[in-house]
């Protein structure tokens, strides 16, 4: 379980002489703060743990007092305490406070252990590149795999897909309506309001709003940017969209593949392919209940597309595995894994579509392909994919 493997190289680290601020930067309700708690729990030395999420506005003051109240902890019976901060991006100039009071405690030889946590990973990336360079390890906290939800609600492969992998929702699924607001207010709106729009700069924000919906709706598909111009009804530029798409991606919405190009220099002005980091995403948008879903063949077929992408994306975060698609003469390959060394072209069978099976030997054609993979009736069974790491398939 990757959770569980996370918790256990944290509690790794903290025995390690040299130590490092670590980072957890993931998408909300994705188990952060349940995962740092757990920690707080397992460790033998004491703790404190404070947020920036509330409704009080927060300053550097605040990180100044919490820093401190570890430190009187510190200064007591233990030789060692770990300081856990919550939210932490939404404070302006975070980092450069971290980075004081950090370097202050390496200075005076304090065994102060510090954990933060962001739901922004764009933002959190920015202010740790900004100040504390060779100061932090980062662990990328993604929406929760198959095997998570599986192991800890009995979740079987049909749901994984159209619920997707937020824990939080597992006890609302019995009731759709309830389940499909939770997931458009609780998740999508805060997210982009409260992650996005207030964390970073849009000139745009019914634009950026419009181009989420957009990318929900194409998941799967290739879509210019001056076709999305049209589609969006807006006089912008493609600019200002490939921007936006970055800060969905960031915020752990929607993401724009790009189209494999080789050894040669990346195409990142094709087309982008959409794809949605959690299913959820389509699904509580699409008005259908679950088993209305499962006899649409086409949205079905969708989902299933768009479930293995997302698995593929979130699986290869924090690895130096790269995930593309291709399109060439007509003919496409679903999804394309790159390590630097070796090409994996994918191919999912979803029932939406007939396999373009000459795509991949194209493909192959083009570039030396280490395998070719088939995903779905007559292949790899969706649920063993699911179950496979993306690293497991260089193996």
């Amino acid at each position: 379980m990757l959770k569980r493997l996370i918790f256990n190289e944290l509690l790794k680290r903290f025995q390690e002489k040299r130590h490092f601020i670590q980072v957890l930067a993931g998408p909300r309700q994705t188990g952060k703060t349940t995962l740092a708690r757990q920690v707080m729990d397992a460790i033998d030395m004491s703790s404190h743990y404070a947020t920036a999420d509330e409704p009080v506005l927060k300053d550097r003051i605040w990180i100044e007092q919490q820093w401190e109240t570890a430190r009187i902890k510190l200064s007591g019976s233990t030789k060692k305490t770990l300081l856990v901060l919550d939210e932490i991006h939404k404070i302006p100039q975070w980092s450069e406070t971290v980075k004081r009071l950090w370097d202050e405690d390496t200075s005076e030889n304090r065994h102060l252990h510090v954990i933060l946590l962001g739901s922004s990973p764009l933002l959190v990336q920015k202010g740790l590149s900004e100040s504390l360079t060779g100061r932090f390890e980062i662990i990328p906290i993604t929406h929760w795999s198959f095997a998570e939800m599986n192991k800890s609600f009995g979740w079987d492969v049909d749901k994984y897909i159209f619920y997707g992998g937020y824990p939080g929702s597992s006890v609302l699924i019995k009731d759709h309506m309830r389940w499909t607001n939770y997931i458009l207010e609780s998740l999508i709106e805060t997210t982009i309001s409260r992650d996005i729009l207030l964390m970073a700069r849009v000139d745009k924000p019914a634009l950026l709003r419009r181009l989420f919906q957009l990318g929900c709706n194409y998941s799967g598909q290739i879509l210019s940017y001056q076709k999305m111009l049209g589609q969006l009804q807006d006089a912008g530029n493609t600019v200002t969209l490939a921007h936006y798409l970055n800060l969905l991606e960031g915020a752990g919405l929607i993401a724009g593949l790009i189209k494999y190009a080789g050894q040669r220099v990346r195409q990142k002005s094709s087309s982008p392919k959409f794809q949605v980091l959690n299913t959820a995403l389509m699904t509580a948008q699409s008005k259908l209940t679950f088993a209305e879903a499962k006899k649409d063949t086409e949205f079905w077929g969708r989902l299933v597309e768009s479930c293995i992408g997302a698995s593929l994306l979130n699986g290869v975060k924090g690895t130096n595995i790269e995930l593309f698609y291709w399109a060439g003469h007509n003919r496409e390959v679903d999804f394309v894994l790159y390590n630097g060394k070796s090409v994996i072209a994918i191919e999912v069978k979803s029932g939406r579509k007939r396999i373009n099976l000459s795509g991949m030997e194209l493909f192959s054609k083009n570039f030396k392909v280490k395998k070719n993979l088939l995903v779905g009736t007559g292949g790899i069974p969706i649920k063993e994919f699911l179950l496979t790491s993306p690293e497991e398939w260089f193996k």
